[in-house]
This record gives structure tokens, C-alpha cells and sequence, in this order.
């Protein structure tokens, strides 16, 4: 008798942050993760996160969205279905609902969480094996104070936990915030890169005097400078300036990555989980990057310890990230609902070890930050 998804449980827990955390749409004080819990009928148990920036602030769904419409819409089409065929079960719940991309990963990670577990083996082991057992992981600047974001980029330094850096920019005036980047830069010298993500916060025009002096002063990689839908204006300043263009927003699935790509665009893909509908998603569209010789970037959208490892185990099956990662989610956070967090040191995170995801949850504290 084939093994079959009995019950599927979303939780979300709220988690302080260790300080304020600014972005160009938002200012987050506090994140909170969708937490599923897919119970199977061999009494094995799936673990997946859906995890977004700010609420609505960000993109479509919103933590009380993702909770919502897994219980309501999409657990149902899981529930009584045989467990093991991932490709099967993605196809239903594409088949059955539009977009709701990250409560789609959510489901994906705890599917392949629980087949993990069932096999023995690690989610990146079922996807084929790792290519890197540690990974680079940079740090987001993002205090909107210069002299305060510059001593914690020394600090991070000094622990050889971070060598690269990222500042949030766009809520400001241009000539502040481009004030703001030279100077950490100037700071901190040829000792760490620096990179800076506007969040779509420019208009193209905006961008072309923001890009060339940000250029000037060093900066290695601008992110998503102006909004999503404008793939033709991003290709012409990909082409305009020498520093790279880092497609994030823009670039959701395999056929933007292929869109992007066919209208002449040459600089990096960002990749999320929760953007592509999950790990198989975000592959495919690392593949089409890889093919046209588009470098990577291992994206995040501050999601807590599942959700960073199921990213990471994605990442650790490419050949290479170009650009490295921004997995510092957990970091962020005042406390974690693992028994045993991830290991970040000599600026990147080891792969976890162990069946599935390689994490435990701490019943107790996810208990504490769970809304009750």
C-alpha cells in the first residue's frame, strides 16, 4: 500500500529581529514565517516555510495569504494523494491554482523534506548531489545609518562572517543614499565588495544617474534598480554601464530568465525558492541562466532556518554561484525554532547534514512564537 499525505498543519510564528531592518518598500522590526508541518501515513513528517518581506509590502501574498490559502485551497489537493511523486504533485497544485508561488514552495520543501527523510538521503542528495558543502553568504547593511552600518560591516569582518556587503537604498533621496553607499565603501576599501539592491525604487532615468555614480565609487553589482515589468529598460542599462545588473524582481520563473535572456540582457539572476514555486522551479531557471552564461546569486526573502536550508541545498547542487548568497535570514533573527541552527563561519554557511532538510524543530519555541 502506497504511502500517502495524511494532514498538513501551517503555523505562523513571529520572530523579533535583531534590529531594524529598511528597505526601499518597508521597515521590518519582526518577521514572520509559515511554518507547514505535512504528517504522511508512514508516520513520517515534511517541514516547509513560506516566508515574505513586510507583509503586502513586498509582493502579493502575505503570511496570513500563505496560511489561508494552503488550508483552504492547496492542502486540500494534496491530502489522500500518494507522497513520493514530487512532479506529480507540483503539476496538481499548478493544474488546480494560480501563482501563490511561495505557499507552493512551502509545500514543495515539506514534500521533499519527508521524501528525504523516507530515502535516507538529504534534499540536496535527492536533487543529485552537492556540488559545495559550504557556501559563501554576504550581509545586508541596513540600519539607513552610515557610521552604524559601517561599524557593524567591520565587525562582521573582524568575525570572519561576512566579506561582501549589501545596502538597501531607494527610500531616500538619490544623492543621500548614493552619499550613504560611497562612504561605506570608501570605509571599508578592497577589504569587501559592496553591492546595494534598490528594490525597484527608480525610474529609468533615476537609474542612469544613480547607477553612474554609484559606478564611480566602487560598487560591484546594482539589484532590481528599476521595477519588475520593465525587462526592456533593465537590458539597456545592463548594456549602458559596466557594473552588472542583477535581475531579482524581474526574473520569476524559467520563461522571464529565458525573456530576459533573448532580449539581449547580460548580467545576474538573482534566485529564490518562494520567487519560482519552490526547488525544482528556481533550478529550472538557474538552468537557463547557466546556458547563456548568466551568472547566479543565491537570493533570499529573510526567511527563517527551514527555509534558508531548503535554499541552500538548492545552491549546493549548481556548479557555481558567481555572485555567492544572501543567506543570512536566520542571522536576523533574535532567536530560532531548530534545535541545532546552522553553522555560518569563515564568511558562509555549511550545507546541513542529515536526511531531508537536516533540521530539527525546537517544540518548545516554536510553541513560544507561534500566534496562538
Amino acid at each position: 500500500m502506497s504511502t500517502v499525505i495524511q494532514h498538513i498543519e501551517t503555523l505562523l510564528v513571529d520572530l523579533p529581529t535583531i534590529r531594524p531592518h529598511k528597505l526601499s518598500m518597508t521597515t521590518m522590526a519582526c518577521q514572520t514565517m509559515v511554518i507547514v508541518r505535512m504528517r504522511h501515513s508512514d508516520g513520517i513528517e515534511g517541514l516547509g516555510e513560506g516566508t515574505t518581506i513586510g507583509g503586502l509590502a513586498y509582493g502579493p501574498e502575505s503570511p496570513e495569504s500563505i496560511k489561508r490559502n494552503i488550508d483552504t485551497y492547496l492542502a486540500p489537493l494534496l491530502i489522500g494523494q500518494p507522497s513520493h511523486n514530487v512532479h506529480q504533485l507540483r503539476a496538481r497544485l499548478n493544474r488546480h491554482a494560480r501563482g501563490n508561488m511561495i505557499a507552493k514552495s512551502a509545500l514543495e520543501t515539506a514534500l521533499l523534506d519527508a521524501q528525504g527523510k523516507r530515502l535516507g538521503l538529504s534534499i540536496a542528495d535527492l536533487l543529485g548531489g552537492a556540488h559545495q558543502q559550504h557556501l559563501p553568504v554576504l550581509w545586508t547593511l541596513a540600519s539607513g545609518d552610515t557610521a552604524k552600518d559601517i561599524d557593524e560591516a567591520l565587525l562582521r569582518l573582524e568575525q570572519r562572517r561576512h566579506c561582501d556587503f549589501k545596502l538597501k537604498i531607494g527610500a531616500n533621496p538619490l544623492d543621500q543614499d548614493v552619499r550613504h553607499v560611497a562612504a561605506i565603501k570608501e570605509a571599508l576599501g578592497d577589504r569587501a565588495s559592496v553591492r546595494v539592491d534598490v528594490n525597484q525604487a527608480w525610474d529609468e532615468s533615476t537609474a542612469v544617474r544613480g547607477i553612474q555614480a554609484l559606478q564611480d565609487a566602487g560598487i560591484e553589482l546594482i539589484e532590481q534598480p528599476i521595477p519588475a515589468r520593465e525587462h526592456a529598460g533593465l537590458v539597456r542599462l545592463a548594456n549602458r554601464f559596466n557594473v552588472p545588473m542583477l535581475a531579482d524582481e524581474a526574473v520569476q520563473d524559467a520563461r522571464d530568465g529565458l525573456d530576459l535572456v533573448c532580449s539581449g540582457f547580460n548580467g545576474a539572476f538573482a534566485l529564490k525558492i518562494a520567487k519560482s514555486g519552490g526547488i525544482h522551479g528556481v533550478l529550472e531557471l538557474a538552468h537557463v541562466a547557466q546556458a547563456a552564461g548568466i551568472g547566479l546569486y543565491g537570493g533570499t526573502l529573510l526567511e527563517g532556518t527551514i527555509g534558508t536550508a531548503a535554499a541552500l541545498h538548492a545552491w549546493a547542487t549548481l556548479p557555481e554561484m558567481a555572485w555567492g548568497t544572501e543567506m543570512f535570514g536566520p542571522l536576523l533573527l533574535k532567536d530560532d525554532i531548530v534545535v541545532e541552527p546552522l553553522n555560518y563561519t569563515e564568511f558562509g554557511v555549511e550545507l546541513p547534514q542529515g536526511p531531508g532538510l537536516g533540521i530539527t524543530l525546537d517544540e518548545d519555541k516554536l510553541a513560544h512564537y507561534s500566534r496562538k
